[in-house]
């Protein structure tokens, strides 16, 4: 009854905090800051269902409920436990949430590398006093090294220097390996750093990764074998992502397992633009890591750490 028709929505950008979902209202109208656990909700005001939460309306009268979150597997770090569904900070540079005894992070601190250049030739990052996050300041150099530490990033050609109108013509392009999958099973978070821009500036891209489904079945080794390094791919599958799921179905292949304590991980990998449709109706591309071979070893990662994103394992890159 409260929906008016033509939606009318504000016309400045949603500003929500860090990890909160952009949902739609009850009226189909306009995206709102999704509520969060514990939050007071109401049909205009809906809960984050991206995070396995629902509004209930039986605790709280006259039309508004409260945020709360359906069953699920509670998440243990540090010796702390934390319910299905409850956001929390480890430390000031990490947004968490606990989903179904799985820990995701979002950083609350930029990690941007920085390459030096024309504009910018002593690149440093300092930590300030009272401040979480370090920041990067320029040091001035001397007119003669100017462009010296600037050509780490700069084609050396004798018969002139970089002109700052120039630079991507004068760009060497350094792009660096994709790091491993912030997660051991289910979908997770891979990344690189690239300067193949325009700008020739030094960014962070990032894919989507799957190394095994989190119900994927230990397959059987073959006689005098200990691992399954690439098990042949079984039936399609759609992918799904915060509550999205891929337009259309793959037959990916996934890591294997091993019987002597060794992991597999992704060794050959390409990178595929996968298309999503969210529930609210919008559609999004993300890039997707697709597995061609894998490798066994004894260089683990641990299950259930937040750090895991800092754990680093050299893989061949992209092949198309």
């Amino acid at each position: 009854q409260a929906c008016t028709y033509p939606c009318q929505c504000p016309s400045q950008p949603l500003q929500c905090p860090a990890g909160t979902s952009h949902v739609l209202d009850a009226c189909g109208c306009c995206k709102v800051c999704a509520r969060q656990l514990g939050e007071l909700c109401s049909l205009q005001k809906p809960c984050d269902h991206h995070k396995g939460l629902y509004c209930d309306f039986s605790k709280i009268h006259r039309g508004s409920g409260i945020c709360l979150a359906h069953e699920g597997a509670t998440c243990d770090l540090l010796g702390k436990i934390y319910h299905n569904g409850e956001s929390f900070q480890p430390t000031c540079k990490l947004q968490c949430i606990c989903m179904d005894g799985a820990i995701g992070c979002i950083p609350l601190c930029s990690d941007d590398l920085r390459l030096p250049s024309p504009e910018c030739p002593n690149p440093r990052r300092v930590k300030f006093r009272n401040k979480c996050c370090e920041e990067w300041i320029c040091e001035e150099g001397s007119e003669e090294n100017r462009f010296e530490t600037a050509m780490a990033v700069f084609r050396e050609d004798p018969a002139h220097k970089p002109e700052l109108n120039n630079l991507q013509e004068n760009c060497l392009v350094q792009t660096t390996e994709w790091s491993a999958c912030s997660k051991s099973c289910g979908m997770g978070i891979s990344a690189r750093v690239t300067n193949d821009n325009p700008q020739c500036h030094l960014v962070k891209e990032t894919r989507l990764c799957m190394v095994r489904p989190c119900d994927f079945p230990m397959e059987k080794t073959k006689k005098g074998k200990k691992c399954v390094r690439t098990p042949k791919p079984r039936q399609s599958l759609r992918f799904e992502f915060s509550g999205c799921t891929s337009t259309r179905s793959y037959r990916p292949k996934f890591c294997g397992s091993c019987t002597d304590g060794r992991c597999c991980t992704p060794y050959v990998t390409s990178t595929v633009e996968v298309e999503f449709r969210c529930p609210e109706g919008d559609f999004f591309q993300r890039k997707m890591m697709f597995i061609k071979m894998c490798s066994c070893h004894y260089d683990c990662p641990r299950d259930n750490d937040i750090f895991l994103a800092t754990y680093r394992r050299r893989m061949i890159g992209d092949h198309v």
